[in-house]
């Protein structure tokens, strides 16, 4: 019998993810899987995640920036309102995210498992405390 591999410091989390990409999505369901985490609510345009946002049970939220031409803000700050922490995917680096939001975790695409993972155990380790941006 094989044995079980290391759990990531992030294994455990339930996630919202917002992604507009198919094919993206689907790289980020497997890297998140791997990494012991489970996505509960998927959203593919500004409208999905703002639904899901105002109603879904997560430790936290994984959004691209961009979802078909349109800013994520809007279910940010319903995310921010409830307290579930985020972590921002986008291609442009920290300089595609508004300045108001670049106190969350950026990732900028493509990104290593290694990055996501970091950024999800980070969310994990604060998730008890309100979802603010850490302190710089």
């Amino acid at each position: 019998m094989a044995s079980e591999p290391d759990k990531s410091d992030a294994a455990g989390l339930r996630l919202m993810v917002a992604e507009d990409e198919f094919h993206v999505l689907l790289l980020v369901e497997d890297l998140l899987e791997s990494l012991g985490c489970e996505v509960t609510e998927r959203a593919s345009n500004l409208a999905q995640a703002v639904a899901c946002a105002r109603t879904c049970e997560v430790d936290a939220a994984l959004l691209d920036i961009n979802l078909a031409g349109e800013r994520i803000y809007p279910a940010a700050e319903i995310l921010r309102a409830r307290n579930i922490p985020m972590v921002f995917a986008t291609g442009y680096g920290a300089q595609g995210v508004e300045p108001a939001w670049r106190g969350y975790a950026i990732l900028q695409k493509p990104f290593l498992i290694e990055q996501l993972e970091r950024a999800l155990a980070d969310v994990k380790a604060r998730r008890t405390t309100v979802a603010q941006p850490p302190a710089s």
